[in-house]
């Protein structure tokens, strides 16, 4: 008898060792690497992957359509223009303000319904040009390196942008799940900074796991106003003196956050894919990223995610979903149109890799707490938090209902051997050079307008608006690189003096000024 308990225990324990084993495998990874790119929808840039690399994706076939008129009463059948595939350089850059996104996801009906049918319409009202540009996408050999990632490892075909607006407000949903009631730029939030809690915050709270955000022109994670205090101070880097060293000696942390450059200079192009910026320097980005976390020691441990904050303009045939989207904290947008923050925005192109990634996986159905769960920003916390096992509340209502992906890398018993040790070279798309003495993108002013705040300028009466419309884009990549060196020096400074918050204010604000002065 006590040899049958013994083997019914032998049984039990090696099935719960068994279980427990698998629960580990199911979750290897340790970094994260997140890499926010600008201003492009799905289908411009890996729609076309559909036809040429795997029918599985949800991407275009070239029957997508819009008319030049959503207004059937005037005109019962309009003349339409259709989706292609010779996307190349774009400039100018369509239009994604919060009315814009409306048009083209609703067209001109007053109906609720997403039908997709006005970006050819709205594009029309910017420029006779614009109305073929955004109805075109990419060709995969046109992006190699997406390419060469969706065939090997996974591309997410069913990710949307967390409102359907610009830019900053996607970006705050990014690490909070919340853009804190802003449907367009802020100007006297962005002084103030946007007060809601990040994921970086509940990984300090945590405790046994750190951050690093790694910078090109400066890290519009500032606009989050817990990010400026003194504590944080060491978790910012310049990305050309530390992300290549720290993936090669395994020093990365938990999360790694990569800005990229945002000013378009000659050389030194932009590489931030914002129009009219080239994609072939986003491109290799990418490849410099990806070839550095392949070559690191903690590859077999790292997960890279690379999204888009929202779609520019430019077209998708993806539906937004509006049913069922929660808002994430109560905050209602400005008038007139006191958005609820109950639908999405449009969908964005998303890869993730790691070699815990089976080859060429597409991922379209979220894991999520509700049968409505989508793929969308605020799905990037909601992951860390379960990857990462952090006990603490979900930040809003949004990341506790958005779908998450921790599934992508539980499929595997063992890191693959075969991923690439590098991707293929790119070809750039512009034949002419960098507008460095242009005016700025509205991007680009608001990241002046960041810069200002950092500089102590925000105080002066020139501030933000003229400021920021005076500068050319070679003006504002200097200002903005001197505040930034100016901020972090002061803030280094502090610490090595042990000040306290109050005393970093009071030094940041006596650096900033004689450094003003002196420029």
């Amino acid at each position: 008898m006590a040899s049958i308990f013994l083997l019914i225990f032998l049984i039990l324990s090696g099935a719960m060792a068994s279980s427990s084993s698998s629960q580990q495998q199911q979750q290897p990874i340790k970094t994260i690497v997140v890499l926010v790119l600008e201003n492009r929808s799905f289908d411009h840039m890996l729609g076309w992957m559909k036809k040429t690399i795997d029918p599985n994706i949800d991407g275009v076939t070239g029957d997508e359509c819009n008319p030049i008129s959503t207004n059937n009463t005037s005109n019962p059948l309009p003349k339409t223009i259709c989706f292609t595939d010779d996307a190349d350089f774009v400039d100018p850059d369509p239009a994604h303000s919060f009315e814009a996104v409306a048009q083209q996801v609703f067209g001109s009906s007053s109906s609720s319904m997403p039908s997709m049918s006005g970006f050819v319409e709205q594009a029309l009202s910017v420029s006779q040009n614009l109305s073929q540009t955004v109805m075109k996408g990419f060709r995969p050999d046109a992006v190699p390196v997406y390419a060469a990632l969706v065939r090997e490892f996974a591309v997410f075909d069913r990710w949307f942008s967390s409102i359907p607006g610009p830019t900053q407000p996607n970006r705050l949903f990014v690490y909070s799940a919340t853009s804190h009631g802003s449907t367009s730029h802020v100007v006297r939030q962005l002084a103030l900074g946007y007060p809601q809690k990040t994921i970086f915050d509940s990984l300090r709270e945590n405790g046994r796991l750190d951050f690093g955000i790694y910078y090109q022109s400066i890290p519009s994670t500032l606009f989050y106003r817990n990010l400026r205090k003194l504590k944080y101070v060491p978790n910012f880097h310049q990305y050309d003196l530390k992300f290549e060293r720290d993936a090669r000696n395994g020093h990365l942390p938990n999360l790694t956050v990569i800005e990229p450059r945002y000013f378009d200079l000659v050389g030194l192009p932009a590489n931030d894919d914002h129009p009219s910026h080239d994609v072939a320097n986003g491109q290799k980005l990418v490849k410099e990223v990806y070839e550095a976390l392949r070559a690191s020691p903690q590859w077999n441990q790292t997960l890279l995610i690379i999204t888009y904050d929202e779609h520019g303009g430019f077209y998708d045939h993806v539906k937004t979903p509006f049913r069922d989207v929660p808002n994430p904290d109560g905050n209602t947008g400005p008038a007139p149109y006191f958005f609820k923050f109950d639908r999405l925005g449009v969908r964005v192109p998303t890869i993730m890799v790691s070699p815990w990634i089976k080859k060429g996986t597409v991922i379209s159905n979220p894991v999520g707490p509700t049968p409505n769960s989508e793929f969308e920003h605020s799905s990037i916390p909601a992951t860390i938090k379960k990857m990462f096992n952090i006990t603490s509340n979900f930040l809003t209502h949004r990341d506790a209902w958005a779908g998450t992906f921790e599934q992508v890398v539980g499929e595997l018993t063992s890191p693959r051997t075969d991923c690439p040790e590098t991707l293929p070279e790119v070809t750039p798309m512009r034949t002419t050079q960098a507008k460095e003495n242009g005016g700025l993108s509205e991007f680009q002013g608001e990241i002046v307008q960041l810069a200002a705040v950092l500089n102590g300028d925000h105080y002066l009466s020139s501030f933000p608006d003229e400021m920021s419309k005076k500068m050319t884009v070679k003006e504002a990549h200097d200002y903005v690189r001197g505040a930034v060196s100016r901020f972090m020096r002061a803030s280094k400074q502090a610490l090595k003096l042990g000040a306290n918050e109050s005393a970093i204010v009071d030094m940041r604000s006596s650096l900033t000024s004689r450094s003003s002065t002196r420029n």
